[in-house]
């Protein structure tokens, strides 16, 4: 069982609390609204021994951003959610506060959690209820989601299932078929006895409760239930009898629990950033020619094509940011000026869009002079890594392609699909280390 080691027992003061102001314009997903207040609770003070790190798992970084913040997004931007309550250990509040400013995040109260798990949950649902510790105390929800801060993945279809069965079961909770067999053994290391997997279920996260059907369970447990007990369901089941309402979850409910998982988390997170791509052009034909290939050759990425007149540049960041793109092609012919480029990186990081996750920009470079020296396409190159070190410090990664306008169709078509592989590589990997490369498709 993982612990917060450092905590006192039973703490008379149970909890620190750092509230951000609601999002006056955060992303969120949908138009969604349910008919009841709801909360989040997310226990995140784990020692994370499993992991074999010295960094607790949900501060572990990937993307360069601590595991904790990605599983705050997926609450943040479900605008049905009103509070989020996440649990720490005393050690690691000074760390939590500087994510939350960092990442921006909004709607938070900081909370320091106990020694178990179950009273760190205990401790963060005495938000809403303990005036004599808090100066004030938030509103309190009709149904709270419990949650673990080291599962990322969670989408607001489950999250609204399992609300709206707490608020007519008094308990749910999400669960996935079983893998493996479970067996019992005797002392000896021997067999004893299995179950079959056919009529059993693992309980994962989330679970969703009546407020005060679990926080009357909290008040009736035994301090062997607060050392040694995991599962809230049980819980209520045992001292308010409420049979909890199972849904089934789907397979991305899983928990990080060792540092391989970290890389899995990495390859879903880079997958669902590279789902969409926006391609800028100026007006001139070859260019949007060139930008409609890539929209018909990308066939794994949605593209979509923007084509820019001079001076409407504000327009087309605008857009940018409305539709979260966080990969963008741009296209430009002959010019090896990169000052547009400039200012379309000083524009993105002026919006919201690099504080969560690395922007990816690619300047595809279309030549068509036959008589280019090669001492410009260095000069070109030199550019490029400047402008790509001073992104980087903004979350923006930018690579260059150059590409040689071949007038032979055979060849161009041959280009248009390099220019394809390159950049869908290159936004798909997201790799710090190769921005300021200049490719040549």
């Amino acid at each position: 069982m993982e612990t917060d080691r450092k905590c006192p027992h039973r703490a008379i003061n149970p909890a620190t609390r750092i509230t951000t102001e609601p999002a006056l314009n955060c992303s969120c997903t949908g138009s969604r609204m349910v008919g009841f207040p709801v909360a989040v609770v997310l226990p995140a003070g784990g020692s994370g021994e499993r992991m074999g790190l010295s960094t607790p798992k949900q501060f572990c970084d990937f993307l360069d951003r601590p595991l904790i913040s990605f599983t705050i997004e997926a609450f943040e931007r479900i605008n049905w959610i009103q509070n989020i309550i996440v649990v720490v250990a005393k050690e690691c509040i000074d760390l939590m506060k500087t994510i939350i400013h960092k990442y921006s995040h909004k709607r938070i109260t900081l909370v320091v959690g106990g020694q178990t798990r179950h009273r760190s949950i205990f401790n963060g649902l005495k938000v809403f209820t303990d005036s004599q510790v808090y100066d004030s105390k938030l509103t309190k929800p009709e149904v709270v989601i419990i949650h673990d801060a080291v599962r990322p993945f969670v989408e607001e279809d489950l999250l609204l299932k399992i609300a709206t069965a707490a608020k007519d079961h008094g308990a749910a909770g999400a669960t996935r078929p079983l893998v493996s067999t479970v067996i019992a053994t005797t002392s000896e290391g021997c067999l004893d006895s299995s179950l079959e997997r056919a009529k059993y279920r693992a309980s994962e996260m989330p679970q969703a409760f009546l407020f005060d059907t679990i926080y009357q369970a909290y008040q009736q447990c035994s301090d062997y239930d607060f050392e040694y007990g995991t599962e809230c369901l049980q819980l209520v089941l045992q001292y308010c009898g409420s049979k909890a309402k199972l849904i089934e979850g789907p397979p991305t409910l899983w928990k990080v629990t060792f540092k391989r998982d970290l890389f899995a988390a990495e390859s879903i997170i880079k997958e669902s950033l590279s789902q969409k791509a926006c391609v800028i052009t100026g007006v001139q034909q070859d260019a949007v020619q060139l930008a409609h290939c890539l929209e018909k050759t990308l066939t794994q990425i949605m593209v979509e094509v923007i084509s820019t007149p001079v001076g409407e540049e504000v327009s087309c960041i605008q857009n940018i940011s409305a539709k979260e793109y966080r990969n963008i092609i741009y296209v430009i012919v002959n010019d090896t000026d990169l000052q547009e480029i400039k200012q379309l990186v000083e524009s993105i990081g002026n919006t919201s869009l690099p504080i969560l996750y690395p922007v990816v920009v690619i300047m595809v470079h279309l030549n068509k002079s036959e008589s280019m020296p090669f001492s410009n396409n260095m000069d070109e190159l030199g550019a490029i890594r400047l402008l790509a070190k001073e992104a980087k410090q903004k979350n923006i990664l930018v690579y260059g392609l150059l590409v040689n306008y071949p007038k032979d169709t055979e060849k161009w078509n041959d280009a248009v699909a390099n220019v394809c592989l390159i950049a869908g590589t290159l936004i798909k990997d997201r790799n710090a280390v190769l921005a300021g490369q200049l490719f040549v498709a």
